[in-house]
């Protein structure tokens, strides 16, 4: 147990080192009066949807939960672990949000001084929150096995931050695309009013939703995909004991508090780095790597003794560098095929969707190949036990890639606020310089979270298979076929249930912004006020209440498939999803910031600037881009590893 106690000393002092990044935080003040009062505006709708979405969350957490205690075989700890695993998750949702709440005006109104003190606040704001969740999972995690000391009573746990996150991704992104798509369409394309124009009415509910979207979902999802990696690592620990001792199920808990230690060193070291802004970024992330690879080594040398873990291990660190890379050439500004995107603009609105298409296809070609090789390879080295430890080394320096993740939403927002505030145009340029960098640190989040969620999802598919006795999946079996149909099919559906959801909230804010044009008088010239409240309100209700659908379709397949088709069409259903939410979620979420980045490109005067034919080309793409980046390709990492371990958790009954 002792390396137990060590991951939760850590994780300790990982909160530790939040608080204090947190109390600077607070500790400046804002200056600005305009800052404040769109400020409080913008706290005050993002805590009315988000306690409003926990309410619902947990009254159908708590539903679950009895349905799961009348189950027979399902033990009261996978109950209760449940019930805290969907407690961590929104708590971590929470914590992201709260932290960035501080940050948006603090971090607008750093960028009038200069871009650096805009740069250091907002990475310090996001590693507060990634290092206070990363601590959060690890704590929780360490707690659980001290307590329990049975690695599989913790499946209730992942499947409680599963759950949460699931539901907290999709509702806060239905709200923040329904608002910022609304803004762009009714403001920017209709009217030539910026999305982030005080005059457009959708404004504040757009900076409300880069909050609920891309920091509360964005924190639930890599909090769910950091617990579901280290979980699936110490169970398969008990089966490894033999070949690698008692040490194996704690060693995932201490990579994991190496690599918290890594982040805070990561951290402390950015203001040392005196080159580019998008070069320290890197560095940083490569700083990390580099730390984590040097004390596990000693780590398993002494604790273990058998380098095979460690060079297993080493894989997936690797293959997290290589993916970053990757994401980064297909989907930054400064690369030649994101300029040539926005270049296919110039020649009208389907060059740049098909162009769009063609590079968001051809960029999963790397993380896959990145992905089949780390799993031939750690699996030689280590069986199952290796595969395992490379997805907990993908996700190890978790507090830098939330750190580098949430940066994102709080430039946008400053940039979004300094507009709104007034605070001049060199202060909004050095804002939106700043968001750029963000787009892409957000995109490469998003694809290290679905390549480790597919490498923990055949785990989970593995572990199933395990408990049914299932030495092999006959592809060649009618029941099996069935399942892959279904699992190939469910992602589609799943995406095609979230992209209606958003397409009717988005319909309700267009409107809503033309019916305020059309009546509030002097609303376009600047003389009056728009109602924010009223597109805050529409936003809040349609993301609610659209939300439940791909929920409930995600909790309802595995359970319907495996008592009707049986456990092998189970297992087929699981392999299925797996392949084709890899492949559509790298799809999606490269060719989303792709589009994105191409818009800003133009927006930064090339190509004919703002206002040209290919900006408003490049806005349509962006447009489409938005739902498939910011809601539906990340909701499948998590919607593949809910349905695992469901699957998991209703098996002895399949066996009945």
């Amino acid at each position: 147990m002792l390396l137990t106690w060590l991951s939760l000393i850590i994780a300790l002092g990982g909160f530790g080192f939040a608080s204090f990044l947190v109390f600077k935080l607070i500790k400046q003040k804002v200056a600005s009066q305009g800052l404040e009062v769109i400020s409080a505006y913008l706290e005050k709708g993002v805590m009315i949807f988000i306690f409003k979405e926990y309410f619902i969350l947990s009254i159908f957490i708590l539903i679950i939960a009895v349905i799961l205690a009348a189950l027979p075989m399902v033990s009261w700890q996978i109950v209760l672990t449940f019930i805290l695993g969907a407690i961590f998750s929104m708590t971590a949702s929470f914590i992201g949000l709260k932290i960035t709440v501080l940050a948006n005006s603090r971090t607008a109104e750093n960028c009038a001084k200069d871009l650096r003190s805009g740069f250091d606040l907002a990475l310090s704001a996001g590693s507060a929150a990634g290092l206070a969740i990363a601590s959060l999972g690890l704590l929780g995690l360490s707690l659980l096995y001290l307590i329990f000391k049975e690695p599989a009573v913790i499946y209730g746990f992942g499947l409680g931050a599963s759950l949460a996150a699931l539901f907290i991704r999709i509702g806060g992104g239905i709200y923040t695309k329904a608002a910022d798509m609304g803004a762009d369409l009714a403001g920017k394309l209709e009217n030539n009013i910026p999305e982030d124009d005080p005059r457009n009415p959708a404004s504040i509910a757009n900076s409300v939703g880069d909050n609920v979207g891309d920091v509360a979902g964005v924190s639930a999802d890599l909090f769910e995909s950091y617990v579901d990696a280290l979980m699936v690592a110490m169970v398969l620990g008990v089966v490894f004991l033999p070949l690698f001792g008692s040490q194996a199920i704690a060693l995932p808990l201490l990579i994991a508090g190496l690599g918290l230690i890594a982040s805070i060193l990561s951290n402390l070291s950015a203001k040392f780095f005196k080159v580019s802004l998008a070069l320290l970024l890197s560095s940083l992330n490569w700083l990390a790597v580099l730390l984590v690879l040097l004390a596990s080594f000693l780590v398993i040398k002494y604790a273990i003794g058998d380098l095979n873990i460690f060079f297993a291990l080493a894989s997936g660190l690797v293959a997290g560098v290589i993916i970053n890379l990757s994401t980064e050439y297909f989907t930054s500004n400064k690369r030649r095929l994101v300029q040539k995107l926005a270049q296919s603009s110039q020649t009208g609105l389907a060059a740049n969707i098909i162009s769009g298409l063609s590079l968001g296809f051809f960029s999963s070609l790397i993380p896959v190949l990145t992905t089949v090789i780390v799993i031939y390879f750690s699996y030689d080295l280590a069986g199952f036990y290796g595969l395992a430890l490379a997805v907990v080394g993908l996700l190890s320096t978790l507090g830098l890639i939330l750190a580098t993740n949430i940066y994102g939403p709080i430039t946008d927002n400053a940039a979004s606020l300094a507009l709104m505030a007034g605070l001049g145009n060199e202060t909004l340029e050095r804002a939106k310089e700043l968001d750029a960098l963000g787009n892409t640190t957000m995109t490469i989040g998003k694809g290290l979270a679905i390549t480790s969620a597919t490498l923990t999802a055949l785990l989970l598919l593995i572990a199933f298979a395990k408990i049914i006795n299932l030495e092999i999946i006959n592809l060649i079996s009618p029941q099996v076929l069935a399942g892959l149909l279904i699992g190939g099919l469910l992602p589609f559906v799943f995406t095609a249930l979230i992209l209606k959801s958003v397409s009717q909230a988005t319909a309700k804010i267009v409107e809503e912004i033309r019916r305020q044009f059309r009546e509030i008088a002097g609303l376009i010239s600047g003389q009056a006020e728009p109602d924010y409240k009223k597109c805050i309100e529409i936003s809040t209700l349609a993301a609610l209440k659209q939300m439940m659908a791909p929920g409930v379709l995600a909790m309802a397949t595995p359970v319907i498939v495996g008592f009707w088709l049986g456990e092998e069409s189970l297992a087929g259903l699981l392999a299925g999803s797996i392949i084709v939410s890899f492949l559509l979620a790298l799809f999606m979420t490269n060719a989303g910031g792709a589009w994105d980045n191409a818009k800003k490109f133009i927006e930064a005067g090339n190509l004919g600037g703002k206002n040209s034919e290919a900006h408003k080309a490049a806005i349509v793409g962006d447009i489409i881009g938005d739902p498939l980046k910011d809601v539906a390709g990340p909701a499948l990492n998590i919607l593949i590893k809910l349905m695992a371990i469901i699957a998991i958790i209703i098996a002895p009954l399949l066996l009945l």
